[in-house]
Order: C-alpha cells, then sequence, then structure tokens
C-alpha cells in the first residue's frame, strides 16, 4: 500500500501546504536557539506522536544532552531509528532512550544520576476518552495525568529547570469525559508549581494519524482489510504532526511560567470524520461502499478485492463525547497577539499547594475503597465546577 500520509494531511485534512506555525518559528529562531542549544533535554513519553514530534522539532536547535523516557519500548526503537535514518534529524553525542514508567523507583535514579536539566517536557498521557470504560482504567488514567503529574514536579523541585512543559488537551476547556477533567485536574497541579520555576502547556487539536487514533486505525483496516467506520456527525480541529511539535516548542521555550497555548483555528477549519474516510478510500483508488450496520460492513469486506471498500457511519452515541471542539473557556482571558498562530490563557486559574495536596489526597482516598464510575464522576464534579459529564452507557470499545 503506497500512501503519503503527509501529503494526505496537507491535501485532505488540514488544507495547508506549510506547517501553521512556520511564521512564529522564523520570527523567534533566535529566542529558540538560545533557549536549547547546547542544553540538557528530559522527555517523558517520546516515543508517542507528540513527543518524538517535539523532539524532532527540537534537535534542529543542537542540544548537548537528550534523555527520553517512554513505557512503550518499541516506540522508543522507532524513534531512535527514524532519528538515525533522517537527514533531517541529527541526535547529539549524547543521548539515551530508557522504556520505563517515570512513575517508577528506576526512573529516580536515572534522574538523580542525569539532573540537572535545562528543560523537561512531559508527554506521558492516558489521551483517549474511552479510557474511562470502567473504575480501573479510570484509576489508571487519574494516577497517570494528576498524581505522577506532581510526582514529576516534587521531583523536579530539587533541580529546577529553566523551562517545564507538560500537554494538555482541548478537551480540558469545558470537560464533558473523564479525561478531560483528568487533564484539567493536571494543568491545576502544574499551574500550583509555576511560581516556583517556569511552567508552560498548551491546549491543541486533534494529531492527524497519531499513535491510537481513529485515523492511524485506519491505515490498520486497510492493511487488514477489514471496513473502516467513524462518527458522522462528529467534526475536529486538525494539526499535523510537525505542527503538535511545533505548538509544544513554542510554548515550552517562549511562554511564560502560567501560560497555556492553543492553536489559532476557525470554525472553517474543522473536518468532519466521515470525510476524512471517504477522502482516504478515494485516495487508496477504492469506492466507497456506504454500510448501515457493523455486520454489514463486515460481510461486504469481500468486495474490497473488486476495489469497493466498505464503510459504516454511526451517529455519535458514546459516554464523553463532545460534537464539537473549544480551546478556552468565557471566564479566561486571552493574548491573541503575541503569536500569529499561537493564542495564550494569561489568567487561568492556579491552586495554592495545600488545596492542591487537598485534592490528591482526596482522589487517592476515593480508590482506596470500592469504587464505583459514578462516585468518581461525584469527585470531580466537586473539584471541578465546570465539568459535565456526558453519560450514555456505551464506551468506545463497543465501536468497531
Amino acid at each position: 500500500m503506497l500512501f503519503n500520509t503527509d501529503e494526505f494531511i496537507k491535501e485532505k485534512i488540514t488544507r495547508r501546504q506549510k506547517s501553521l506555525f512556520k511564521k512564529d518559528i522564523t520570527t523567534h529562531h533566535a529566542e529558540i536557539s538560545i533557549a536549547i542549544k547546547d542544553k540538557s533535554v528530559l522527555v517523558i513519553g517520546g516515543a508517542g506522536t507528540i513527543g518524538a514530534a517535539f523532539i524532532k522539532s527540537l534537535l534542529p536547535y543542537q542540544p548537548k544532552k537528550l534523555i527520553v523516557v517512554d513505557i512503550n519500548e518499541n516506540g522508543l526503537t522507532e524513534l531512535v531509528r527514524d532519528c538515525r535514518s533522517s537527514n533531517k534529524t541529527i541526535l547529539p553525542d549524547y543521548f539515551k532512550f530508557y522504556p520505563l514508567n517515570f512513575g517508577s523507583n528506576i526512573f529516580d535514579k536515572i534522574f538523580q544520576a542525569e539532573a540537572p536539566f535545562d528543560i523537561v517536557a512531559n508527554f506521558a498521557a492516558h489521551k483517549h476518552v474511552r479510557s474511562e470504560k470502567d473504575v480501573f482504567s479510570i484509576e489508571a488514567m487519574i494516577e497517570n495525568n494528576v498524581i505522577n503529574a506532581k510526582y514529576l514536579l516534587d521531583t523536579l523541585n530539587a533541580h529546577k529547570p529553566e523551562h517545564f512543559f507538560c500537554v494538555s488537551t482541548d478537551k480540558a476547556a469545558n470537560p464533558v469525559n473523564i479525561m478531560g477533567a483528568s487533564k484539567k485536574l493536571m494543568e491545576e497541579v502544574i499551574l500550583a508549581y509555576s511560581k516556583d520555576f517556569n511552567i508552560t502547556t498548551a491546549r491543541f487539536a486533534n494529531v492527524a494519524f497519531s499513535n491510537g487514533s481513529l485515523l492511524a486505525g485506519f491505515i490498520e483496516r486497510i492493511m487488514k482489510q477489514q471496513p473502516l467506520s467513524c462518527p458522522e456527525d462528529v467534526k475536529r480541529f486538525f494539526v499535523s504532526p510537525q505542527e503538535a511539535g511545533e505548538i509544544c516548542l513554542l510554548a515550552c521555550v517562549l511562554g511564560k511560567s502560567g501560560e497555556i497555548f492553543f492553536p489559532k483555528l476557525q470554525q472553517n477549519d474543522m473536518i468532519n470524520f466521515a470525510d476524512i474516510a471517504i477522502a482516504f478510500i478515494q485516495t487508496l483508488g477504492y469506492e466507497p461502499l456506504i454500510c448501515t450496520t457493523e455486520n454489514e460492513a463486515k460481510e461486504k469486506a469481500i468486495l474490497i478485492k473488486e476495489n469497493k471498500y466498505p464503510v459504516y457511519f454511526f451517529a455519535s452515541e458514546t459516554s464523553g463525547e463532545k460534537l464539537y471542539e473549544e480551546f478556552y473557556t468565557e471566564e479566561e482571558f486571552l493574548d491573541m497577539d503575541t503569536f500569529t498562530s499561537l493564542g495564550i490563557i494569561k489568567n487561568a486559574k492556579r491552586k495554592d499547594k495545600a488545596e492542591l495536596s487537598n485534592i490528591i489526597f482526596q482522589i487517592k482516598n476515593l480508590f482506596l475503597s470500592t469504587t464505583e464510575k459514578h462516585d468518581v464522576i461525584a469527585l470531580l464534579n466537586k473539584l471541578l465546577p465546570g465539568f459535565r459529564h456526558i453519560e450514555t452507557g456505551i464506551n468506545l470499545d463497543q465501536k468497531m
């Protein structure tokens, strides 16, 4: 299968031939270079799509030292191979990639051996709404997105970096799912430390063909000659993997402590998943065959050999699904002038560390006893007054 994802993204998804952030990257080249050249960098969650894109955006500015940590051993292996195989990417002489959990004792040992770091960027996160399928997956998500984030900040307090960045999501603005609520809590966690050292974050759009995403799943389905399936009524903003890395780079090294960045995208930049699916099928030379059920789509997979590709569209009905996207709330003050392509939330609410410790205590205490999903939602409603969970009793694992 010959399929150029970069070209497809430019032509059919973002509909941008050059990066949205090219002007800001060019304008601030000297500042970015000063912040990165000959510096020591730690990237957590670097094997994922956004973490890897951040690393590729950072390397041209010649950091002296790069340590990357991720639980995905295969992903780290591919990242090294990718960097080694590209003329555009040159790894520093001192680099180490470790397959482990950043909440582990081994990470502590590595940190103590390699610290201090000038730049620390954390991309380790549960990012899928499907991760709220039951109380066990919810506990794992909150532990990773919230509790481990605080643990990392406590570790960094002993060796303060010049820049700390932790990725957020658009779903943290007026969250309707537990993943978005956990990332909103993550924002509050990191902002509580923003007086101790320079801390920034970014909310941004879907990353086209990111690992584990619906669009990446399209490629897997094609490879296995299985039907495609997606919601027919969901529109999303998209950025390319390169653009995702650049958002994080700009926010990390140019942002002021406590700022939350987001891309300046307009409503006409949004695109429907169903339209992407049709374009994807046609780009590969197939005729879309619209089906009315999952079973029909699976049965008609035999027609793929006749260049007809089955696709099933359904109305969105899963828990926590937001039909629209937003990057900020009405209460947040925006700076839309500093950057051409990025807006900045300037007045994000910051809790003090005593409040934060109380929040963490309540979360940990909740999971010490027998807990149900509705108990977690009730606590999140208490901790986040803007949280409005959408519950339908159906999760994404029940969809093809």
